[in-house]
Order: structure tokens, then sequence, then C-alpha cells
């Protein structure tokens, strides 16, 4: 876990994401992907942060991401999915053409997205660490 020192602060802040592909279409191959890995990489160091871990499959994506505290988690998934998606049209231009794309006027990945905080202690631990402070009388 990498630990970032700023200032004011310390942290380590890590999120799991999941992207989905409009109507869950079976657009991305293999090397779609590989394209995508890329890109999201990009983003990720335009916002001073780190793409840690990337896979996915034919309708969907998973990333794991590191990211500093000046930035927020929606600003962070409208950069990530707005590049990508024009990066890969450019680079994949058949994408456009592909069924779920066609039909939802060019867009790429579902407006919705899956984002959890993730790294660090367990809930039950961050819990029990906190109930047994030694809270003055």
């Amino acid at each position: 876990m990498k630990i970032i020192r700023g200032r004011h602060s310390v942290t380590s802040l890590y999120a799991h994401l999941v992207f989905v592909a409009k109507r869950r279409g079976k657009v991305f191959h293999g090397e779609h992907l590989e394209f995508l890995r890329g890109v999201f990489s990009g983003v990720m160091e335009d916002f001073e942060g780190e793409l840690v871990e990337f896979n996915g499959e034919a309708d969907h994506v998973h990333l794991l991401v590191r990211y500093p505290p000046k930035h927020s988690m929606s600003g962070i998934v409208n950069s990530l999915k707005g590049v990508s998606s024009r990066r890969l049209k450019t680079q994949f231009p058949e994408i456009s053409h592909f069924w779920s794309v066609a039909k939802s006027k060019n867009a790429l990945w579902s407006p919705s997205y899956f984002a959890s905080s993730c790294g660090g202690a367990p809930i039950a631990k961050l819990r029990e660490y906190i109930a047994n402070q030694d809270t003055p009388d």
C-alpha cells in the first residue's frame, strides 16, 4: 500500500471501479482491453494517481486505482470513461458500428458505475479500534 504525504495530509486512497458497456453489449476483445489499459493508466497519471490493476471481459472492465484526495471520485470516473470512449472509438472505428453503441447514440459506457473504497484494515477492525479509544471521563 502506497502512502502519499501531502502538505497537510497523509493518505492512502484506493478504489475498485467497474464500468459496464452500454446495453451490456459484448464490445471488447483482448486488443481493446490492452488499449484501454494504456488509456486508463495515462488518465490516472494525469490525476497524479495510478492504475494499480486492470482487467475486463467482453461487456465490462475492472480497475483498481490509487488516487490523491484533491480529486473527487466522480471527476476521475468521468475522465476515465470519457477519454477511454473517445480514444477507443478513434483507434477502433468499428466499435461505433457495434449494435449496442450504434443504438445508444454512440455511447460506449453505461452512465452508471460501481465504485468501492478498498485497502487498509477491514471495517470490523476499524470499528473495534475506534470503539476502544481511551475516551476521557
